[in-house]
């Protein structure tokens, strides 16, 4: 009888915990994060040229592409799109977002579309890469937008969190399709604060807002498999200059030409090309 009872006990167990509320709601395109994980590896890297960069830019986005180089910045009134001139740090074309109210940030560029986040404002800025100061459409963002990138086929977009979002554009609905979100984490648990980002090879690189750190970010588990450690570069080749509280790493631009990283910050007086070990 005592078996019996036992067996009944563990039947009903089995039962109720296989139940599944039929309110609740199962979102199976969220990739959870996986805290059993080993520490992400250094990554080192070399110094191989310094550039001037302009102190007034607020740098929210950088992007390599085609040989030039494209630059969003931030800043109610401020804000704008940028071709920049790398060996003097000047743009050599720029728009200035008409509307004050807008905070511009990252960029990414998909298919010859310049694609430009702003922060609150839920808007992500469409433009023909050839035309930096022509808008052509405007699609619906619901989240903070901080940093862009793409893999080829889908848009990457951070906002803040732990999470990476996969996109496709809908410009005729002026919309987006989401395809999948994944959490990113380290051995420490979940990884937040993910700002501007570039895609590589099949891993995202990933600035952490007011950190000293770029995170390697797996793209097929949101694992962070590496860190690079950024703290004292600016100091090192200009410990005479003095950057405030806002002056925080930001910007990574990708040439894969040279196979070498374009490094900058908010307001930051240089840019740093590295060569990855």
């Amino acid at each position: 009888m005592y078996k019996q009872f036992l067996t009944i006990l563990l039947l009903f167990f089995i039962s109720s915990c296989s139940n599944t509320n039929d309110d609740e709601v199962v979102d199976n395109s969220i990739i959870p994060a996986n805290n059993l994980l080993p520490a992400p590896q250094p990554i080192t890297f070399n110094v191989d040229a310094v550039y001037p960069h302009d102190t007034g830019a607020f740098t929210q986005g950088l992007q390599f592409y085609k040989g030039k180089l494209f630059e969003s910045t931030g800043l109610p009134d401020k804000s704008t799109l940028r071709i920049v001139d790398i060996k003097t740090g000047n743009p050599e074309k720029k728009y200035l977002i008409p509307d004050a109210n807008i905070f511009g940030e990252g960029i990414t560029i998909f298919k010859d579309r310049i694609y430009q986040l702003t922060w609150e404002n839920n808007k992500i800025f469409v433009y023909n890469v050839s035309d930096i100061s022509h808008l052509v459409n405007t699609l619906k963002w619901k989240f903070q937008g901080w940093g862009i990138t793409n893999d080829g086929q889908n848009l990457i977009i951070s906002d803040g969190s732990d999470k990476l979002y996969f996109i496709r554009p809908d410009e005729p609905n002026h919309d987006i399709k989401m395809m999948k979100i994944i959490s990113v984490a380290d051995n420490r648990g979940p990884v937040d604060s993910l700002n501007e980002l570039e895609y590589i090879n099949g891993y995202v690189y990933a600035n952490r807002w007011y950190s000293n750190e770029i995170v390697k970010i797996d793209t097929a588990n949101g694992h962070v498999v590496g860190k690079i450690d950024l703290t004292g570069l600016l100091q090192q080749y200009d410990p005479s200059e003095k950057v405030g509280d806002s002056a925080v790493l930001n910007g990574i631009a990708y040439d894969s030409t040279t196979k070498k990283l374009f490094i900058t910050g908010k307001l930051w007086p240089k840019m740093f090309e590295i060569r990855l070990n």
